[in-house]
């Protein structure tokens, strides 16, 4: 038997199992997710609630474009987070740490006041960033030069800039790693009326015009203005009034005012109940000419430690969101100062083990989080895609660094998950090529081939995993693709197949069925016995078992399963207590 000595997390994280929704996730508001986690069924389930940041005023991304950190009163209410403490389930919340919506109060005064903005430095400008690394486009945007581009870790196809229109009538390029729309309201022949010696037919004439190139591409540069495009100058004015933006704009962490905005964030998280703080997308947020801009060392270690400092002052536990080739060892070197981290491997090897029927490269992941104390969080599904990208290996330095799983299987994850419906993002190199893919996305349910026994299977390993068990809510209620939402989100759609609202009535026949209470069932075992306080013992079984059992004083938890057959027998003791017994076929 394989038995490590101690697999303790850190004692002020905290333990129990962790839901995972927005707040409209299930009804319409938080109060109606808060109702069902009242329900009998739930009882003793949860300890822990990560509430994705629609519960903060926000404009794309379903949250992950924050407008600001205050409360969204049209989905969360005071007494909401009255009944959460009284449930005593403690919170989880974002801090996107790159980025914020063009709609945030910082970004509207730099639009309104330009250069005059005490948010001038706010934000990355993108020519000012890279003088003298690059030339000039014809454009107007600095093209760093190729030592400096190859290095850039791409989001999109293009350059990573929105041009931000400034009061002086000058176009200034800004950092936007992530998404960015531009548009203009349509033009009425009254927008024209002002200018000096043009008539009304020939204000509508322009309005048209205009348009009529907006409705054929989007640029209005094109439109024809025949005996006016002398006035061209005063034209653009007008219409560059009527432009609006939709994107998220990359922070500039030099700037020692974002720093007192992380300090106040955190500040207002602690108050609304948060104890964990999941850092989103922070391997972005150092920049510097020469470097990675994913993850570029020292610079993404000082602002960490930095951000843990003003965490610590609030009594918050940072959790970094970090995605990365298991070859890389990110994970490992962020686990190594002291971070809990994000399960990413699990995912993917769940599925691996469920269809080949082998413990093999699992158990690997397993031994190395209790060998090396790797403190996680760990989940089936979430609000993102199932990651493949990390089981991958890495070539650093010309020297090969393996997997988790080999390339071949990898590709035999992904091939499975798009057979039954799954869709895919990628990622891109600096010349626009598809370079990996990122996540797959499906429903967990959906991606085991909505088989009963293999969900069930999955959960029970999870929740035998080390590491704090995040439950996403469609999950737990036997959520299926949902394609129709996927094809109505467009290109950037893929991500709505694992968000399906349930309504009330949805969740009460859910709860009818089997999978969803024995998952229940499940969940409560862990979310309350002691055991899993305490040590991980590994057993010796074939190759398509698997056998993992939690001792903590005189509490026992073990679980058995087939991997092939999906059979399952799961006992538990609390001292002299009587014996659990869960079994499944």
């Amino acid at each position: 038997m394989d038995q490590k000595l101690e697999t303790t997390l850190a004692p002020t994280l905290p333990r129990g199992v962790m839901f995972n929704a927005y707040p409209d996730s299930i009804g319409s508001t938080l109060s109606d997710t808060i109702e069902v986690l009242k329900r009998p069924e739930l009882r003793d389930t949860f300890s822990l609630f990560y509430v994705l940041p629609t519960f903060f005023h926000s404009d794309l991304d379903r949250g992950f474009s924050v407008i600001d950190y205050d409360r969204n009163e049209a989905l969360v209410g005071e007494r909401d987070l009255e009944a959460l403490k009284a449930l005593n389930i403690g919170l989880k919340f974002d801090l996107v740490v790159n980025h914020l919506s063009v709609g945030s109060p910082q970004f509207q005064d730099l639009l309104r006041r330009g250069d005059k903005s005490s948010f001038r430095d706010f934000f990355i400008d993108w020519n000012e960033f890279w003088r003298g690394q690059g030339k000039m486009g014809t454009d107007g945007h600095v093209v760093p030069s190729s030592d400096h581009l190859d290095k850039l870790f791409m989001r999109k196809p293009e350059l990573p800039i929105l041009d931000v229109r400034f009061p002086d009538g000058t176009n200034r390029p800004y950092w936007n790693t992530f998404y960015q729309q531009v548009t203009y309201d349509r033009l009425e022949s009254g927008d024209f009326t002002g200018l000096d010696g043009v008539s009304a037919s020939q204000s509508g004439e322009l309005a048209s015009a205009v348009n009529a190139a907006l409705d054929a591409g989007g640029d209005w540069r094109r439109a024809q203005l025949g005996e006016l495009e002398s006035r061209r100058s005063e034209v653009e004015a007008i219409v560059e009034n009527k432009r609006r933006y939709l994107g998220q704009m990359d922070l500039n962490a030099q700037s020692e005012e974002v720093w007192r905005f992380y300090d106040e964030t955190l500040g207002k998280l602690a108050k609304f109940g948060a104890r964990l703080v999941r850092l989103d997308a922070f391997a972005y947020l150092h920049k510097e000419p020469g470097e990675p801009n994913f993850f570029n060392k020292p610079g993404t270690w000082d602002y960490l430690h930095r951000l843990r400092q003003l965490a610590e002052k609030h009594g918050l536990i940072l959790l970094p969101e970090i995605h990365g080739e298991y070859g890389r060892g990110l994970h490992e070197e962020v686990a190594g100062e002291g971070y809990p981290v994000y399960d990413f491997f699990f995912p993917g090897l769940v599925i691996d083990a469920l269809e080949r029927g082998t413990n093999k490269p699992l158990l690997r992941w397993v031994r190395e989080l209790l060998d090396k104390n790797i403190q996680t969080i760990n989940m089936l599904g979430c609000h993102d895609g199932i990651p493949v990208l990390d089981l991958n290996g890495k070539t650093i330095d010309g020297q090969w660094h393996e997997g988790l799983l080999e390339t071949e299987e990898i590709e035999e994850v992904v091939r499975r998950i798009l057979d039954r419906g799954g869709r895919v993002k990628n990622l891109y190199g600096a010349d626009g090529r598809k370079i990996a893919y990122y996540q797959v996305n499906a429903t967990f349910f959906s991606a085991l081939g909505e088989d009963d026994a293999k969900m069930r299977l999955a959960r029970a390993i999870q929740l035998f995993m080390p590491g704090i068990p995040q439950v996403w809510y469609l999950d737990l209620f036997a959520g299926t693709n949902d394609y129709a939402a996927a094809d109505r989100g467009g290109a950037g759609g893929h991500k709505e197949i694992n968000r399906t609202t349930l309504d009330l009535a949805t969740v009460d026949d859910r709860l009818q069925r089997p999978l969803v209470r024995d998952q229940l069932e499940l969940i409560r075992l862990r979310n309350t016995c002691s055991a899993f306080e305490g040590v991980l013992e590994i057993g010796d079984t074939a190759s398509h078992e698997l056998e993992l059992t939690w001792r903590h004083e005189d509490a026992v938890a073990r679980l058995r399963a087939d991997l092939r057959t999906g059979r399952l027998d799961i006992t538990a003791r609390e001292g002299a207590g009587a014996e659990t017994r869960l079994s499944y076929e």
